[in-house]
């Protein structure tokens, strides 16, 4: 079992950075591949970035892709999601999840815990 607790988000202009954290409970958080996704309202919960267990293969959705960087600390059972050079389209609520499966997936339906959300707000 894994706990994930998110935190970092809220109000920013446009061209502005964020740093996204998800603190992860249990003795196993480094076996975990981690991925975050966001959702607005209306809309399917989408991809954007995601990472191995030991950090060594990352993917990122193309909309965000050289403007987020993820990035896991295992000794400290934690995950992050750097965001710079935010949009307006970058608002939604942005989730951390934890998959205990081997691969690294951009499907949300393959991940297997999840955190209760952190709201992004980025105005123009």
């Amino acid at each position: 079992q894994v706990q994930l607790v998110e935190s970092g988000g809220g109000l920013v202009q446009a061209g502005g950075s964020l740093r996204l954290s998800c603190a992860a409970s249990g003795r196993t958080f480094s076996s975990y591949a981690m991925g975050w996704f966001r959702q607005t309202p209306g809309k399917e919960r989408e991809f954007v970035a995601a990472i191995s267990w030991s950090g060594g293969i990352i993917y990122y959705a193309d909309s965000v892709k050289g403007r987020f960087t993820i990035s896991r600390d295992n000794p400290k059972s934690a995950v992050y999601l750097q965001m710079n050079s935010l949009k307006p389209e970058d608002t939604a609520v942005y989730y951390c999840a934890a998959r205990s499966g081997v691969g690294v997936p951009a499907n949300r339906r393959e991940y297997d815990y999840w955190g209760q959300g952190t709201q992004v707000t980025v105005s123009s």
